[in-house]
């Protein structure tokens, strides 16, 4: 147990709040811990969330999957990510993404609207848990807005360079590993894998971006 809080006191979203109050407040908002295997789907589109995920360990990706069974990967979602608020607090909204377990994950469930109205005993750090969940949501948004901008190109080039330069940004580093696989990839940029596998073997022969499986580096500007 001790573990496990250290855990959540690392997180962003438990920020400036007292170990020692952490366990209490999960006690609080009715948290339950659940380990998900690689491919488990967490939540599906359709469902009814009354609950919200937070990313332990491993990784979620959020996915939308068209009536033919193609899949675009929308988001995905490192340890301390928040998932599934927007479909609590939307007037009951029914999911329209699916929530997958891309690795071996461990996700923190919470009741979210536990989490948007204080209880009677009225927990010391239960705002700041609200202004630290606020502050993941619009990191989110963030995300969007750059996934955005990637499928804006129409050539697969300009969804590459435009999707290398955010990560060379966000990570302050030209070389990078991502957590993503080349399907992964190919599904999070909305391209066919092979066509995606030839491009970046052109710009590697171009000298644009080595490559070796999920390690890049960028070379020069494009």
């Amino acid at each position: 147990m001790e573990q496990f809080l250290q855990q959540l006191h690392e997180m962003e979203l438990f920020g400036k709040i007292e170990k020692g109050q952490i366990g209490a407040m999960l006690q609080c908002l009715g948290a339950v811990a659940k380990d998900y295997a690689k491919g488990e789907f967490i939540f599906l589109e359709g469902d009814s969330l009354d609950s919200v995920g937070v990313v332990m360990s491993g990784s979620v990706q959020m996915i939308k999957e068209d009536v033919w069974g193609q899949k675009a990967i929308l988001l995905s979602l490192e340890p301390g990510a928040v998932f599934g608020e927007s479909f609590v607090c939307g007037g009951g909204s029914d999911s329209t993404v699916s929530f997958q377990a891309a690795q071996n994950s461990r996700i923190l469930l919470l009741g979210f609207h536990k989490v948007l109205r204080t209880c009677s005993s009225s927990c010391i750090f239960h705002h700041r848990l609200i202004e630290n969940m606020v502050t993941l949501l619009a990191r989110k948004n963030v995300q969007l807005m750059d996934k955005m901008e990637v499928i804006s190109k129409k050539s697969i080039r300009g969804r590459i360079l435009v999707w290398l330069s955010q990560q060379v940004q966000r990570r302050g580093s030209r070389k990078f590993t991502s957590s993503m696989g080349r399907l992964e990839l190919a599904d999070y940029l909305c391209v066919d894998r092979s066509a995606l596998t030839r491009e970046l073997g052109r710009m590697q022969e171009e000298g644009l971006v080595l490559v070796n499986k999920n390690e890049f580096e960028l070379l020069m500007e494009a």
